[in-house]
């Protein structure tokens, strides 16, 4: 990062490598799988293409406009531009997270909607929704992923991984990692011989998703 470069950008691209750090020590990604971004103003910087994460440094940071053209860094951005973009353009997000969780991969493959097994499904909006799927990289997947989060924060990608969105990295990281452990629940649950997991209603969904209003610390 030069240091023409505003300390606000120096700042969010510390972040954004820290994040992309955090998903591979949680084993969240292999390798340079999966992808992390946040958005300043019109600037988004997202971490760049086939570089391993323990590689990136200050002067490393890539940064794209809302229209996809790089004005920042000269490493290519990730393949998943499309993806984290339209996320950009169609939500309030400032953060977006995309790994190849296990877990939660699994059971993209399985099922079109995670099923209410736990009322984490509250912290993404409701029940998760599997994407349909498309090639990565192309806007018919960045489409399939849009309509999958409506009226959600994350979803599953089939036969791909997770897409979450917040208003901070934290938040974001925080959805994906509550969205893999969801599924996660989901599979051991369901594996057990003779026996299916009991579900939540809608109902009593919703009333998780209000009694969530007044959770942590408020100020």
């Amino acid at each position: 990062m030069s240091e023409q470069q505003p300390e606000s950008v120096a700042r969010a691209w510390r972040k954004v490598v820290d994040t992309a750090r955090r998903s591979a020590a949680d084993g969240l990604v292999v390798g340079t799988s999966g992808n992390v971004s946040a958005r300043v103003g019109d600037l988004v910087l997202v971490t760049p293409s086939g570089v391993p994460y323990d590689r990136l440094g200050p002067r490393d940071a890539v940064g794209v406009g809302l229209d996809g053209r790089q004005v920042l860094g000269k490493l290519r951005p990730t393949s998943e531009l499309p993806l984290h973009l339209t996320v950009y353009r169609e939500t309030d997000a400032a953060a977006v997270v995309h790994t190849h969780a296990v877990h939660a991969t699994a059971v993209s493959t399985l099922v079109t909607e995670v099923p209410l097994v736990h009322y984490a499904a509250a912290v993404l909006g409701g029940p998760v929704r599997t994407a349909a799927y498309a090639r990565y990289g192309t806007p018919e997947l960045a489409d399939a992923m849009l309509t999958a989060l409506r009226g959600r924060t994350g979803c599953l990608l089939a036969n791909h991984g997770t897409v979450t969105y917040g208003t901070t990295l934290d938040q974001a990281y925080e959805r994906t990692a509550q969205l893999e452990w969801l599924c996660r629940l989901w599979l051991t649950a369901n594996a057990v011989p003779g026996l299916s997991p009991s579900l939540l209603s809608r109902a009593q969904l919703d009333e998780v998703t209000e009694a969530l209003k007044g959770y942590g610390q408020q100020d």
